[in-house]
């Protein structure tokens, strides 16, 4: 089959690199891709979030499936685009979307279907906003209510800082509306489920590493590691996550006529009183992907073309025993304004196997050879049986990868 995959980043990468791995993938188009991506299939210089032109290319190329990696556009409606031109698509249509593309609507879906998650209030003004956390007299958390590139997100340690939260989301494209949530405290997990509208397949929970810092300190950015499976999350708890806060929200939406098609992102914090929502998304989590996808076994493209054909069976995927360390090297600068154009070397000389994986983010190919061409440039993932031997897997790579004032982590996976 032919398939074209939408995305340019690290998880794109990785799609690219399991999808590759199926014996029905004939053909792979990638828009825009990046020099990893480049490796397993052919990249298409078109921007993402033009629709037509890349419905005019999957009709030129006959393509059989379309797979989407970041959420613009989804929001956007490009899976409305290829399907009402009678091309299967892995994602969801803009109206099922929503409920990562705005957050008011996630709330509110889940307080119709009772899915546990933290008190809001929702507010179309900045002002009230301020003024309604100022006469609380407690911190909340503060989230912007569109899409934005995971950094519409704050958590306020005290009243001052959740109005300075409110003035800086007010002031960015995502802000129009705001939510004020209750602070819950716990630990964080990712579960993302495969869904054909109807029935879910979850892949192992997955934890991220949102802060730049080690010991989850500095500022939030689009993540700078994962572990999968994550520590501390048997079978019991994964089943009640989806359970009670995934599968009504998926019985809700289809009994709107919006049936979710694709990947179902449930963030979520094991709070003292059980697992509570932090947020959804409508699509493959990075860099949980790139810790997921080395545990899958069996025809990943061929369950991702059963959910869009509406016939995901959940016995299609097993995982791998063991587990994987994800840790992201980023540019300098990083998440504010990153210094690119560096020149990389040694990922050449690495050798790349089941054990170890190199998924490009942000790299080019330059006059000067491979260079950095965004804030997160790589992931290093090393897989074992074990989370210690995982970690010193990637962390031992890690090394021999050499540009400019390389940022990252030292504490991914502990």
């Amino acid at each position: 089959m032919r398939v074209l995959l939408v995305g340019g980043g690290g998880r794109e990468h990785a799609l690219a690199w399991k999808m590759a791995r199926s014996p029905l993938l004939e053909r792979l188009l990638i828009v825009p891709g990046n020099t990893g991506t480049a490796r397993h299939g052919q990249n298409v210089p078109l921007p993402v979030q033009n629709a037509e032109s890349l419905l005019r290319v999957a009709q030129q190329e006959r393509i059989d499936l379309l797979v989407v990696g970041p959420d613009n556009p989804l929001a956007d409606g490009i899976v409305d685009h290829f399907q009402a031109a009678g091309i299967a698509a892995f994602g969801p249509t803009a109206a099922a979307a929503q409920i990562e593309s705005s957050k008011s609507f996630a709330k509110q879906l889940m307080q119709a279907v009772g899915v546990p998650t933290a008190e809001a209030h929702v507010f179309d003004d900045a002002e009230q906003a301020a003024g309604f956390a100022s006469s609380s007299g407690r911190p909340w958390v503060v989230k912007a209510d569109g899409l934005a590139l995971g950094k519409g997100v704050v958590v306020a340690d005290d009243v001052a800082g959740t109005v300075a939260a409110v003035k800086k989301l007010a002031a960015t494209p995502a802000g129009k509306r705001l939510l004020l949530e209750e602070r819950m405290s716990g630990p964080e997990v990712s579960v993302i489920a495969l869904c054909d509208g109807k029935t879910l397949l979850p892949l192992p929970p997955a934890r991220d590493y949102k802060r730049l810092l080690d010991g989850n300190q500095g500022p939030n950015t689009g993540g700078m590691g994962a572990i999968a499976p994550a520590p501390g999350v048997d079978e019991a708890t994964l089943q009640t996550i989806v359970s009670r806060c995934m599968q009504p929200v998926v019985d809700a939406l289809a009994a709107r006529g919006t049936p979710f098609v694709g990947a179902l992102f449930a963030g979520i914090m094991l709070t003292s009183d059980g697992p509570r929502v932090l947020e959804f998304n409508a699509r493959f989590g990075d860099p949980e992907t790139q810790v997921l996808l080395p545990l899958v076994e069996g025809d990943f493209l061929a369950a991702l073309l059963a959910c869009a054909e509406g016939r995901l069976q959940p016995t299609m995927l097993r995982w791998r025993k063991g587990t994987a360390v994800c840790v992201v090297l980023a540019a300098p600068g990083y998440p504010d304004s990153a210094r690119l154009n560096a020149p990389i070397s040694g990922v050449e000389a690495l050798e790349e196997n089941d054990n170890l994986m190199i998924f490009h983010a942000g790299t080019a190919i330059t006059d000067v050879g491979m260079a950095t061409a965004g804030g997160r440039v790589m992931g290093v993932v090393g897989v074992a049986g074990s989370a210690p031997t995982a970690r010193q897997r990637a962390y031992d790579a890690i090394p021999q990868i050499r540009f400019e004032d390389k940022h990252f982590r030292t504490d991914i996976g502990t």
